[in-house]
């Protein structure tokens, strides 16, 4: 009984394990061509960060007075 069960176990461990190993991506192969960032986005990008050092300079300016 105890050998059955441990062949179960046993097969059970080894069918994770193949479709784990299924799921891992293949190396060199790439599903998606990266795409550049349109002008757009990188002038958001850009305000985001003017955003943050404002505020960051904002914050030390408070804390100095």
């Amino acid at each position: 009984m105890k050998n059955r069960r441990r062949m179960q176990l046993g097969n059970l461990v080894e069918s994770i394990k193949s479709k784990v190993r299924s799921l891992k991506p293949k190396k060199g192969k790439k599903p998606y061509m990266k795409m550049d960032k349109s002008a757009s986005v990188k002038v958001e990008i850009r305000s985001r960060k003017a955003r943050k050092l404002i505020e960051k300079t904002l914050k030390a300016a408070d804390l100095s007075n």
